[in-house]
């Protein structure tokens, strides 16, 4: 294997190659292109500074697992997205900072110090160009301590793909095995065989191009007026709202997961006071994986993510109880089955085929503006297991969503159900949740309560 000729600065940044080119051409499932051609980032922040050039040798051997991520994009004939498996190369960069590691955690966001922990491309010329998929910048920090910032084309992979993919390189760099994972589309690019698509679907909306415009011109015009707040939910209080959301009737199936997502979308119903008889929903990002386990191989890397809805009245989002709110959330959760994600491909599958699949959006993000609250619970990632060997990072970080009305939950360093809250909301829903009356809302000390 072997590193392929420098990109800017020799001494900095160099491509990676895997070494072995099989000119592969796979062809992306519509939940692949779904997501456009921007990428996901993560940042893991090291007490101990890693060890660039052995990190660029494990990343090497890994890589031979993932030929898309060393692949490029390309347009096929119907307007399709394949990735050529041509071993182009990945991006790795090498930085030093000139100042101590800050003390990142829920109270001091990494936020507004990511654009120096990332390696970026420009995502309207990756198709068809000599773009790389997967860029990786290690930062390091006067003083000691590192910062891993790594960056992947969300065509080729969503997040548990690509936690899945740091998690093997960290076992690599180790020294220790872990199971290549499938890549191969076939099973998601035949899902829908022999069934009917219909002219609608409930989680996704074929919009004009105007309409498109002016959803993104929106976001982008609302985006400096967005704040994200990060608050830490202890185990006990997570076991506790689990506790309450169990209680009453029939709703023993509650998750820790339920529960903290029904009272966080309470919380935020109280705090828009909507009219008593608006619809409030609650749209939840959900992973596929386990609905589609007895045909999707195992490990699959690729995109497996889709979305459903919960919608209350505003009056019984506000009054009625917990396990009330958990119900709904887990019956939402219990739709999302076999046959509603044939279903959905289907419909998803006629739109690409009518060259329509890039002015598809999900009814949640077009409502974010209004009446839904968007939700993904990705608190069971294993965030804090990507260790190089110089210890797990103490604190890790998405980029925040320009987005308003999203919640974020992910795990933390401390516990098994302790779980950090991200909250992206208007600027004026930050500043009256960080009054004492709305943190007692969102951390009572009786979890019983019926009220948020």
């Amino acid at each position: 294997m072997k590193s392929g000729p420098a990109v800017g600065d020799a001494d900095r940044t160099v491509l990676l190659r895997a070494g072995g080119a099989g000119g592969e051409r796979v062809r992306l499932s519509v939940y692949d292109v779904v997501n456009g051609t921007f990428a996901t980032s993560r940042t893991f922040y090291y007490r101990q500074r890693l060890d660039t050039e052995a990190l660029r040798e494990s990343l090497r051997r890994t890589l031979a697992h993932y030929p898309l991520f060393t692949g490029r994009l390309e347009r096929d004939a119907d307007g399709g997205l394949s990735v050529v498996c041509n071993d182009a190369g990945a991006v790795f960069t090498e930085s030093h900072c000139d100042r101590p590691m800050p003390d990142y955690g829920p109270g001091h966001s990494a936020r507004d110090d990511l654009r120096r922990y990332l390696h970026s491309v420009n995502p309207f010329r990756v198709v068809g160009h000599d773009t790389p998929l997967l860029t990786v910048k290690v930062t390091h920090m006067r003083g000691g301590g590192s910062v891993l910032g790594a960056s992947v084309n969300h065509s080729v992979a969503d997040g548990r793909g690509f936690l899945d993919f740091l998690v093997h390189w960290s076992r690599t760099h180790r020294g220790q095995d872990h199971v290549a994972p499938p890549h191969d589309r076939a099973v998601l690019n035949g899902l829908a065989a022999g069934t009917v698509p219909a002219p609608q679907d409930p989680q996704y909306v074929v919009v004009t191009g105007r309409a498109k415009f002016g959803f993104i011109w929106r976001v982008n015009a609302r985006a400096r007026r967005v704040r994200t707040l990060t608050t830490r939910f202890s185990s006990a209080e997570v076991l506790a709202l689990r506790e309450a959301a169990r209680a009453g009737g029939d709703n023993a199936r509650a998750t820790s997961g339920d529960a903290l997502g029904a009272h966080v979308w309470r919380v935020l119903g109280a705090l828009r006071d909507r009219g008593p008889e608006a619809t409030e929903r609650l749209g939840i990002v959900v992973g596929l994986r386990a609905a589609l386990s007895e045909s999707l191989p195992h490990g699959y890397s690729g995109n497996a993510v889709s979305n459903t809805t919960a919608a209350l009245p505003a009056r019984a989002l506000r009054e009625e109880t917990l396990a009330h709110t958990a119900a709904v959330v887990r019956d939402a959760l219990v739709r999302v089955t076999p046959r509603r994600i044939r279903e959905e491909v289907a419909f998803l599958d006629a739109q690409r085929d009518a060259r329509r699949l890039n002015r598809v959006l999900t009814r949640m993000s077009l409502d974010a503006f209004e009446s839904t609250v968007a939700l993904n619970n990705v608190s069971r990632l294993p965030m804090y297991a990507i260790d190089f060997g110089t210890g797990r990072p103490f604190w890790f970080e998405y980029p925040a969503s320009p987005i308003p009305w999203t919640v974020l939950i992910t795990p933390t360093p401390d516990g098994e159900y302790s779980r950090d809250v991200h909250l992206s909301v208007p600027r004026e829903a930050a500043e009256a949740l960080r009054a004492p009356e709305w943190v007692r809302r969102l951390h009572p000390r009786d979890h019983s309560l019926d009220r948020p």
